[in-house]
């Protein structure tokens, strides 16, 4: 029992103190080995800490002096069962079909209020269009979606309007370097508590609504889909799961339910980052090789119900690899709900 607080913090302060800056060397230098003697000092800051924070919650009113032990004893967990996981070797395809849809599944709240936002700016862009034709000459940045849609769909169809055989791989470098540009600067801009990625979620769903309800409107639905569908159905989610990465940043700058420093709690979400964006890049570059060899090829050189046919499927094994829980990935999943759990 605390019958003193002022004598007790004074007694267990030097302690506290030596356990931070251990925890602040191994963290720092996560590599570096530790002699048995540092492992047994380090468990007894761990196990004295803990001790404090059970008396520390049960007989003191102070919030501010609780928070700052629960912190410590949280980095002491992370870092001592850290270091209790054998290293193990990076396997890429591990990652791709482990890591990556644990991660997403980890934070999947953020990507279904990123499909939300982006639905609504579909919505407002397909309705301005629908309302006022001459809006999508302010809505539609890109010059070739100023005309009329079934003058471009003629044109396309003739083999007028799409890419020569030679400029198709300049064609697709240029959309793998641009799609992922646009996808790091929804992630970064997280950093504005989320408001940037926000914003920019909405003006590309204004986009995406305008062009749809254009074509539809005129007469285009098919031709859209065959159009949109083959690299759209790997692209747009694409860019929803950096829009997660984004909105998990901001989440973590506000740092709700959260009582540890940002520093701290930026540390703790940086590889769950890492990974959401990695893992866009890599099936942006998919999306930009069909856009390229698939996307720009229409009836009569491709059916439009083949290539409907093929963005379909492409969507549905995209889901089955975010929800599909393979028996490597459980492991996953509880690491990193278990690593969320010692950041808060």
């Amino acid at each position: 029992m605390i019958i003193n607080l002022q004598s007790f913090v004074l007694r267990e302060r030097p302690y506290w103190d030596e356990l931070e800056a251990c925890l602040t060397l191994l963290e720092e230098q996560s590599r570096a080995p530790m002699t048995l003697q540092q492992a047994q000092r380090l468990h007894y800051l761990y196990e004295r800490t803990s001790a404090a924070l059970a008396q520390v919650n049960t007989f003191s009113g102070d919030p501010d002096l609780q928070g700052y032990v629960e912190s410590l004893v949280a980095r002491a967990y992370a870092v001592i069962h850290a270091m209790d996981r054998p290293r193990r070797r990076f396997r890429p395809i591990h990652w791709f079909f482990g890591t990556f849809p644990a991660t997403f599944r980890a934070h999947v709240n953020c990507f279904w209020l990123a499909c939300a936002v982006t639905l609504a700016g579909m919505a407002f862009g397909g309705g301005a269009v629908a309302l006022d034709p001459d809006a999508k000459a302010v809505l539609m940045p890109f010059e070739h979606l100023q005309g009329d849609p079934a003058d471009r769909v003629k044109q396309e169809e003739q083999g007028t309007g799409h890419h020569s055989g030679e400029m198709h791989g300049t064609f697709a470098a240029m959309l793998m370097t641009h799609n992922t540009q646009v996808a790091i600067l929804v992630l970064a801009l997280g950093a504005t508590w989320g408001i940037g990625t926000i914003v920019l979620l909405f003006y590309n769903g204004v986009i995406l609504g305008a062009v749809m309800v254009d074509y539809i409107h005129a007469g285009q639905s098919v031709f859209l889909a065959g159009w949109l569908l083959p690299h759209g159905s790997i692209e747009i989610p694409s860019i929803l799961i950096a829009g997660q990465a984004g909105l998990l940043l901001g989440w973590t700058m506000i740092g709700r339910q959260s009582r540890l420093p940002l520093k701290q709690r930026l540390r703790q979400v940086v590889p769950s980052l890492v990974t959401l964006i990695l893992g866009v890049a890599i099936l942006l570059v998919w999306a930009g090789i069909i856009e390229s060899f698939l996307s720009q090829y229409h009836q009569p050189v491709l059916p439009y119900w083949l290539k409907i046919s093929f963005g379909c499927v492409e969507l549905v094994l995209l889901g089955l690899l975010l929800a599909w829980r393979r028996k490597g990935a459980t492991a996953t999943d509880e690491e990193i709900s278990s690593q969320e759990a010692a950041a808060r």
